[in-house]
């Protein structure tokens, strides 16, 4: 922690030479040792240290500018930067998350914002959330296999159920509550206020049987379920976001086989022929559907970015750190965007991957640490919750051909993590995310 802690002192005053920071001295090399000093006498003394508000807000903003996964880095300056370590509380957590979704959605001119919470200390760990973004859609399996919803979420909907959560009506978006883990407190659920989930009904431009098809998706895309890694100290509960580019929803949230799935349904109402491959029906389906995400996201007034404007951005951004003499860490196979890759300019390069701090950090996931008869005990719950959604559903008698119906086997499985948010928009609009 010594050593990660001066390697940070030393990156923020050298980036900050006007700002020593609360506790930090003077600038300059005075101010850097005397800061590295302070920090030293505290770790040894309790174990760890305490960032100031200068240091978290500089940490979080330079994760970001770290994440070698995220293609919209150009305004991680502008990163809002809200301070509540002295929450640590699943209720505290869960209130703030709310007000976290209202700043950051802003009536739609989407702000990239983070929330800092509780750090880990020596012997008591931090709280964290389950959920992989503040606002998500269930996915209710059926006895069939099935899945009424977002298959990428079966298992956190599985888990909020058995913890008390009644379900929603059994839509193809229903908004799931929070699950936070906080230390000396069982899980709990908290429903989100409808009030802090901007949502856009989907529809296109040219095809007016496109709304037809009941589809919407959320605004602000913020991550939580990442540590925050700052000089040696943990941030388990640290949300952030940016705002989307539009093929993270239209050509993965909803065009992907083990999510949405609906380039079949896109495909038949476009009147394509899907009985070979060569007719490429899968590349035009996925066409429009992009097409309908940006035309809805901007007929809302809500801010979205293409993929083939963000990739000329992120090359600015790739030339500004290296005219600051800095490391870009990008893995292309994330910043490449899914939808005509080759004809973006980041495709036709290689980039420097490698894991920097500050940074966020992916986790294994809450049941991945279960003992085995919890997860035992689990798979016993998760059956019987199937059966009662089973019950449930076929009560309401749902529509079974609905484009959001999966025929599904087995459980999806688990990704490499969440949708990647970017930050990007109008220029007009100050903004920035993962």
């Amino acid at each position: 922690m010594e050593r990660a802690a001066e390697a940070f002192v030393r990156l923020f005053h050298a980036e900050n030479p006007g700002d020593g920071g609360e506790g930090g001295g003077k600038s300059g090399e005075g101010g850097v040792e005397a800061r590295i000093g302070q920090v030293r006498d505290e770790i040894r003394a309790t174990g760890t240290y305490v960032h100031t508000e200068e240091e978290l807000t500089f940490g979080a903003r330079v994760a970001w500018r770290n994440s070698s996964r995220c293609i919209g880095r150009l305004y991680w300056r502008s990163l809002r930067v809200r301070d509540r370590r002295h929450l640590s509380t699943a209720e505290e957590l869960a209130a703030e998350c709310v007000e976290h979704l209202t700043e950051a959605t802003a009536g739609g001119r989407i702000r990239p914002v983070a929330t800092v919470f509780a750090p880990d200390r020596p012997g008591e760990p931090g709280p964290r959330i389950w959920n992989d973004q503040l606002i998500r859609y269930a996915g209710y399996r059926r006895r069939d296999g099935t899945v009424v919803g977002d298959p990428g979420n079966v298992r956190l909907t599985k888990t909020a159920r058995a913890l008390g959560w009644t379900a929603g009506p059994g839509s193809g978006f229903d908004v799931l509550p929070l699950v936070i883990e906080a230390r000396g407190e069982a899980v709990r659920h908290f429903d989100l206020p409808r009030s802090a989930v901007l949502e856009v009904p989907l529809s296109h431009p040219d095809f007016a049987w496109f709304a037809e098809l009941g589809l919407r998706w959320h605004a602000v895309p913020a991550v939580s379920d990442m540590d925050l890694e700052i000089g040696g100290i943990t941030y388990p509960a640290a949300p952030f976001n940016g705002w989307y580019m539009g093929t993270e929803i239209g050509a993965r949230n909803l065009g992907d086989a083990e999510r949405y799935d609906l380039l079949p349904t896109v495909a038949e109402r476009l009147g394509l022929d899907t009985s070979k491959e060569r007719t490429l029906w899968r590349d035009r389906a996925l066409v429009e559907l992009n097409v309908a995400v940006l035309h809805s996201f901007r007929s809302a007034g809500v801010t979205i970015t293409d993929h083939h404007t963000e990739s000329r951005r992120f090359l600015t951004h790739l030339g500004k750190e290296e005219a600051a003499g800095r490391s870009c860490p990008a893995d292309w196979s994330w910043i490449v965007p899914p939808i005509s890759g080759s004809a973006t300019p980041v495709f036709h390069r290689y980039y420097d991957d490698e894991e920097l701090r500050p940074g966020f950090v992916r986790r294994p996931s809450p049941r991945a640490l279960m003992p085995t008869q919890a997860r035992a005990a689990g798979q016993s719950l998760d059956r019987r919750l199937d059966r009662q959604f089973d019950r449930q559903f076929d009560r309401q008698r749902l529509d079974r051909r609905s484009p959001i119906d999966h025929p599904k086997s087995g459980e999806a499985p688990v990704t490499d993590g969440p949708d990647v948010p970017v930050g990007g928009g109008d220029r007009d609009v100050q903004g920035a995310g993962r």
